[in-house]
């Protein structure tokens, strides 16, 4: 299978790092829906990233989509998934503070880097900031209550998610997200970036390193 995007993408990162630790084994090919858009356009006529080139050549989008895929290859062998329903409600709810985190600081990148500057809106920004902050102290305080899991072995879908994004928010927006703020998710970050899961994909315009 071939993995399509580039790792500056915390979409792209996070299923590129879970794809590792589940076991399942791809192809990387860092295209930029920017830079190289036509290029992107051939394999996928939407051009979002990521986008996972499937052995039989049909494509998947959507890093959730991808990695509920993912996941059925490595069944029963592994998971990154709690099979209790209560847990299984705990990791879903962690998800989804940190994806909505890490929409909210594209979406303020995007204000900043695609939209003319006399184009801006500052009421936006600054409602989606909130919004962005709010996701953070959310997940801060879930995480100092039940701190999750941060080696190879035991490492879920929750914890992958929550380290990706916040490493991503430390890249692009440390001013408006300050780490002192927030110390339970920057030593969460850090331990995760040491494994080497995440060494080999690490955040930026470089490709996925299978001998990392």
């Amino acid at each position: 299978m071939q993995l399509i995007g580039m790792l500056d993408s915390p979409y792209v990162r996070r299923v590129a790092i879970s794809l590792q630790l589940l076991g399942v084994r791809f192809e990387h090919r860092s295209l930029s829906v920017f830079r190289t858009f036509a290029q992107f356009q051939q394999i996928n006529p939407v051009v979002k990233a990521p986008s996972l080139v499937c052995d039989d050549g049909e494509v998947l989008m959507d890093s959730t989509l991808i990695l509920e895929y993912a996941e059925a290859l490595a069944a029963p062998r592994k998971s990154l998934m709690p099979a209790d329903v209560r847990e299984l409600q705990h990791t879903l709810h962690m998800i989804g503070l940190s994806l909505a985190a890490c929409e909210k600081n594209v979406q303020i990148i995007y204000e900043r880097n695609v939209r003319p500057a006399e184009k801006l809106h500052q009421p936006w920004v600054d409602r989606v900031t909130g919004q962005l902050l709010a996701a953070y102290a959310v997940l801060e305080s879930e995480v100092q209550r039940a701190p999750l899991a941060v080696t190879s072995a035991t490492i879920t879908q929750a914890g992958v998610t929550a380290a990706v994004t916040w490493h991503f928010t430390q890249m692009t927006l440390p001013e408006v997200v300050p780490a002192g703020n927030y110390p339970t998710l920057a030593k969460l970050s850090s331990r995760a970036e040491l494994l080497p899961e995440f060494r080999s994909a690490p955040h930026g315009s470089s490709r996925y390193r299978q001998d990392a």
